[in-house]
């Protein structure tokens, strides 16, 4: 009795207190029958197509705030940390009305991650992504259709990388960037911790939304930060000037391996996956 009381002190359990979900099939053509996927891909179109407007939008209009010779104010307008708190806001507001629909990816980085994961299956992770790019585009669209007159003058709210930083710079910025983003997402929505750490509730889209803003007010001096290429897609899209396509592949490659390097992380050294797949030991339950 004392040992299994001393065993209960220290957190450990006879069996699991929670459940993972079995991992998403490679392909499951049935998901194409069914309108709980369609409702989902709308979802993930019309909350990108928001958080690209919100965000776009306030982009150009700090552009136009302190533009100084458009009779702004150099010290005027939202600031960085402003923008940081738009993106960072609206993702929380997004992610927390489409989750329990479509789970709240909003970001073909994210949903790579995911699928890497087993969390989705390959048909809907290109749907998502697929949906997220249109939903970015027609965002951005909407943008340029009420500011015309800002839109082109102040860059479009388009990411490149700025002058003063190197191809590399700017490729880890996105790369550690995405890490933080992905790695908050599995770890807000890990089953293992919600009922491990059931008495400090964590409402998932808070932190999610937090390590968007935390990123931005590092990264927003270098890239602009995509860390989400369907946001930068967007942008470049609909502004298309040479300048954000001539690195537009580093708010591509960049996002998709640190959303590689997070699923790993969590999946593998974290949640033990790569211990288990060896079969030749066993996972502390108190880790």
């Amino acid at each position: 009795m004392a040992k299994d009381v001393e065993v209960a002190e220290r957190g450990s359990f006879s069996n699991k207190d929670y459940h993972d979900p079995p991992p998403a099939p490679l392909i499951d053509a049935e998901e194409l029958t069914k309108w709980s996927f369609y409702r989902a891909l709308i979802a993930e179109f019309i909350a990108t197509l928001l958080f690209l407007y919100v965000t776009v939008l306030t982009v150009i209009g700090y552009s136009i705030q302190t533009d100084v010779k458009a009779g702004g104010d150099a010290c005027g307008g939202v600031g960085i940390l402003g923008i940081a708190w738009a993106f960072g806001g609206m993702i929380f507001v997004l992610v927390y009305c489409t989750a329990g629909i479509s789970g709240g990816h909003i970001n073909p980085a994210v949903t790579f991650g995911l699928f890497l994961a087993r969390k989705v299956s390959l048909i809907r992770a290109i749907m998502y992504m697929v949906a997220q790019c249109l939903g970015a585009i027609a965002g951005v669209g909407l943008v340029k259709a009420f500011q015309s007159a800002y839109f082109d003058r102040y860059g479009g709210g388009a990411n490149f990388l700025h002058d003063g930083y190197s191809t590399g710079v700017g490729l880890g910025a996105e790369i550690v960037g995405t890490f933080v983003l992905v790695y908050t997402v599995f770890s807000a929505t890990d089953p293992k911790r919600s009922a491990r750490d059931s008495h400090v509730p964590v409402l998932a889209p808070l932190p999610i939304g937090f390590a968007v803003f935390m990123v931005h007010l590092a990264t927003i001096p270098v890239t602009g930060t995509g860390i989400n290429p369907a946001r930068s897609l967007g942008s470049a899209v609909i502004y298309n000037k040479d300048k954000p396509w001539d690195d537009h592949w580093i708010f591509w490659v960049g996002p998709f391996i640190g959303a590689a390097i997070a699923a790993f992380y969590h999946q593998f050294i974290l949640r033990a996956g790569a211990v288990k797949a060896l079969g030749s030991f066993r996972s502390n339950p108190t880790v």
